[in-house]
């Protein structure tokens, strides 16, 4: 598994020798993300003298993109821009990086192995992928529901899982509201510009790994746009929540003050957004609701009033209204025990959804059920599992405190 990464600065992190098997030359990497269990690993390579491997196969799907310099892959010479999609088991030509290359490498599903001069396995899928993005023309992003202003070109797509490598840009302006979740994993590189959201500030040289379900948003794209280099490990489908809110406490017995005690994401947040960005985001808003959405009004993180409190008291007032009376929605019993034995009666609460329904069916069960945040197969029409809570994704020194918007 990868853990939750979001946000660094890539000059935060130390440099390692590149694990790059079978070539000549030397280079350096900065591992963004990895996966000790089946290897797969985001990468940035710098190359300081020219290297190059010969033809062969590789034991992971792997991907080159160029953020400078130049590439050449069976001859073909590729420049800022340019990208090779290598599937695993899949023979590829000759490839070259001249002297000061900076790139993007990433592998999946598979370490850094490569058989030099190896025929195609029996299992193996796709085929090679060279494209030079820097001639495609970018293309308006198809999904409904963000107001418009993102642009994407693709370039790869799995026809088998869903799998995608892609470009994006944001336009300067843009902004989404919401906090949005979906059924798959999602990694981005920044490329050019910057933009804020509720994790903090993306520039150039930033990079997340989040898990499927992890919520996020807060968008807002600043002067020049942004640009990122996103991947994800199936089809990216936008579930979005509103009025978000954790709440978390316990009992001390040995430290600060003594007995109960409680705090939320509410309480942590200081208000970091400016009036440009609070404009821009309502902007998003009074699109939505122009475009037939009923969202709520979109308040601060850490401002108006603590959702938990009033979620708390719906729950309350939603079970009063029924009679007091546990029903199939009801999280708690009415009958449990004081510290003494002694029974008592518990107030109900009504939460509304069944929290069986608030999971994947099989996530307790499946070869991911480790991972809280395994992506997982999901189609249009099955049950759609609510988000997950992280509440300590890695962070570099220079991306600052996450003030536990989103959480």
């Amino acid at each position: 598994m990868r853990p939750h990464v979001e946000v660094i600065l890539e000059d935060d992190y130390i440099w390692h020798a590149a694990e790059l098997v079978g070539g000549e030359g030397r280079a350096s990497e900065r591992r963004l993300s990895v996966d000790e269990e089946d290897g797969s690993s985001s990468l940035r390579v710098d190359f300081h003298t020219g290297w190059g491997r010969g033809p062969g196969v590789h034991h992971a799907d792997s991907e080159f993109y160029v953020l400078e310099g130049s590439m050449t892959y069976g001859g073909r010479r590729l420049g800022q821009g340019g990208y090779v999609y290598a599937p695993k088991g899949v023979p590829v030509e000759a490839i070259t990086f001249e002297e000061g290359t900076r790139i993007l490498h990433y592998r999946e599903y598979g370490d850094a192995g490569f058989d030099t001069g190896a025929a195609r396995w029996a299992e193996a899928r796709e085929d090679v992928i060279v494209i030079d993005s820097a001639a495609m023309e970018w293309d308006a992003v198809p999904n409904p529901g963000p107001m418009p202003g993102l642009f994407i070109k693709y370039l790869h797509v799995d026809p088998l899982t869903g799998f995608y490598t892609r470009l994006v840009h944001a336009q300067e302006g843009w902004a989404d509201h919401r906090l949005a979740h979906h059924p798959c994993y999602e990694e981005a590189y920044t490329l050019q510009g910057h933009m804020e959201y509720n994790f903090g500030t993306l520039d150039l040289g930033t990079y997340f790994f989040r898990p499927a379900r992890v919520k996020h948003g807060h968008f807002t794209s600043m002067e020049g746009g942004a640009t990122w280099l996103l991947r994800s490990d199936g089809e990216l489908f936008n579930w979005y929540t509103q009025n978000e809110w954790v709440r978390w406490g316990g009992e001390a017995l040995n430290y600060g003050p003594a007995g109960r005690w409680s705090q939320s994401s509410h309480d942590l947040g200081v208000g970091l957004r400016t009036p440009e960005e609070l404009a821009m985001l309502r902007a998003s808003l009074d699109y939505s609701r122009q475009t037939g959405g009923t969202d709520a009004d979109y308040v601060p993180h850490g401002q108006g009033t603590d959702h938990s409190l009033l979620a708390i008291a719906k729950a309350r007032d939603t079970a009063r209204l029924q009679g007091g009376h546990e029903g199939p929605h009801d999280g708690h019993s009415h009958h449990a025990e004081d510290h003494d034995g002694a029974p008592h009666h518990a107030e109900a609460l009504d939460w509304g959804a069944d929290p069986a329904s608030l999971e994947h069916p099989d996530e307790r069960t499946d070869a991911g059920a480790h991972n809280w945040g395994t992506g997982r197969a999901w189609k249009p029409g099955d049950p759609i599992p609510a988000p997950i809570v992280s509440s300590l994704p890695v962070r570099s020194r220079s991306r600052g405190r996450w003030d536990g918007d989103g959480m």
